[in-house]
């Protein structure tokens, strides 16, 4: 069973960055591939990025791309995401997710975490 915390929303303007981290309690992390994932209210749940085991290849959302960078430190069992030039439309809360193969599908990924809140002012 992985266990996932995020960490690093919080409350920023229009413009700015944030970094959010996704802490894994599993020591074999690196053999997960790892994403995020966004949910504002009353919406489901979006695809935002994906890395794979290795960190050789990402994949982003074409709202995020050029804007978010993902990216993950094996040895730290960390994976991070990286947001700048944020928008009032990036307002959601943020989930992590591990699984077996980098997907933008939620059914991709076998373990999340609680989410952290990411919010926009304009």
């Amino acid at each position: 069973q992985v266990q996932l915390v995020e960490s690093g929303g919080g409350l920023v303007q229009a413009g700015g960055s944030l970094r959010l981290s996704c802490a894994a309690s599993e020591r074999t992390f690196s053999s997960y591939a790892m994403g995020w994932f966004r949910q504002a209210p009353g919406m489901g749940r979006e695809f935002v990025a994906t890395i794979t085991r290795g960190g050789g290849w990402t994949s982003y959302a074409d709202s995020v791309k050029g804007r978010f960078t993902i990216s993950r430190d094996n040895a730290k069992n960390t994976v991070y995401l990286q947001m700048n030039s944020l928008k009032p439309e990036d307002t959601a809360v943020y989930y992590c997710a591990a699984g077996r193969t980098s997907s933008s599908s939620t059914d991709g990924y076998d373990y999340w975490g609680q989410g952290t809140q990411v919010t926009v002012s304009s």
